[in-house]
């Protein structure tokens, strides 16, 4: 009886695996016409993978269509990793969370850089002007990091008091990727590659660099008014790395997600535990190292990635071995995965309801 009842279950959890694959192919299919870049979805729960599909094309041009191996700009779905590198270098004891960035920066307004954390750029909490509202919109020059910090230089003003807000800005995320090449003496592509994506074997996963090929790389779209695709893959910010610059697939992705779970690199419970910021907009949500979550005891990681000509959502609940990834080269492409949530949910894969408003946050 007991073999017989543990067929019964198979057979019961085939069945609706087989349904929920079924309506998702629905749903994906619905929403990419033939010939149009697309999205690649992957879903494991409980430590199972239920769904690893990937719809349209890579890039139209070559009709080089998108599967688990497709790299796409994860834009600040990267702050993750961003964070990863400094967390690392803190285990390391070459940091501390608590260094005030006039130790990296000594070109920075002190009475700011002396106030300012480095948990404070992790969290979204310094208070530093993101550079997207004050950079010169007119050049047609891509920025880097650096310059980065050069227009932060003549800037006297944060919107706040450092460490009493959560305000998200990307300018945090260029500092903390300077700071990883000043403190280990490599670039941050370099250092990145050395100290995450080779010992979580993810072998095809990098740093953008204007000068480095990118394999099984998908370029960047997004729609006019009339709904009709067109090229849209470099921005005049495009070439910053830390705060958005990573480009993974679906088969990496994974790699990393099981990282957090077996605290390969780092105590991941540990690290939400040191870094941390309640945030009031959202009931019960915080923001860590690059990821807000729900929950401190059993937390429901989520962040969302939007750029040019991406668009990108990871929900990551450790303690369900629950990954939900979605990736897709359409800017603005959030609605197939909102309806994909419901499909999900209805399966018995949960997600917190509150995601789409953190993504807000991050506009």
């Amino acid at each position: 009886m007991k073999y017989l009842s543990t067929i019964c279950l198979l057979v019961i959890s085939y069945s609706a695996f087989a349904q929920l694959e079924k309506s998702l192919d629905s749903l994906i299919n619905k929403n990419i016409n033939p010939g149009d870049p697309g999205i690649a979805l992957y879903v494991e729960t409980n430590g199972n993978i239920v769904y690893n599909k990937g719809f349209g094309l890579a890039d139209v041009s070559g009709n080089k269509t998108i599967d688990s191996k497709t790299n796409f700009r994860l834009a600040s779905v990267s702050k993750q990793f961003t964070a990863m590198c400094i967390a690392l270098l803190v285990k390391d004891q070459k940091l501390s969370f608590d260094d005030p960035i006039s130790k990296f920066f000594p070109e920075l307004p002190a009475e700011i850089s002396r106030k300012v954390l480095l948990r404070h750029l992790i969290t979204h909490t310094s208070g530093i002007l993101d550079y997207e509202e004050i950079m010169d919109n007119k050049s047609k020059a891509q920025l880097l990091d650096r310059d980065v910090l050069n227009i932060l230089k003549t800037e006297q003003n944060t919107y706040f008091n450092p460490g009493s807000q959560f305000r998200y800005s990307n300018s945090g995320y260029a500092l903390l990727a300077l700071i990883v090449e000043k403190v280990s003496g490599q670039s941050f592509a370099e250092f990145m590659k050395e100290r995450i994506f080779k010992p979580l074997k993810m072998k095809n996963t990098l740093v953008y660099e204007a000068d480095v090929k990118i394999p099984h790389r998908s370029m960047g779209f997004a729609m006019d008014k009339n709904n009709k695709i067109y090229p849209n893959d470099q921005s005049s910010t495009s070439a910053i790395k830390g705060d958005g610059g990573v480009y993974c697939s679906l088969k990496d992705y994974k790699k990393w997600t099981h990282g957090i779970w077996n605290n390969t690199l780092v105590d991941m419970p540990s690290l939400l535990s040191q870094l941390n910021i309640s945030i009031k907009e959202v009931t019960s949500s915080y923001y860590g190292p690059g990821w807000f979550y729900f929950d401190k005891g059993n937390p429901a990681l989520f962040h969302s990635g939007s750029t040019c000509g991406f668009s990108t959502y990871s929900i990551n609940i450790p303690g369900q071995k629950t990954s939900i990834v979605y990736f897709s080269n359409i800017a603005g492409n959030s609605e197939p995965f909102k309806k994909i949530l419901d499909i999900l949910n209805k399966a018995g894969i949960g997600s917190p309801a509150q995601v789409f408003s953190l993504h807000q946050l991050t506009r």
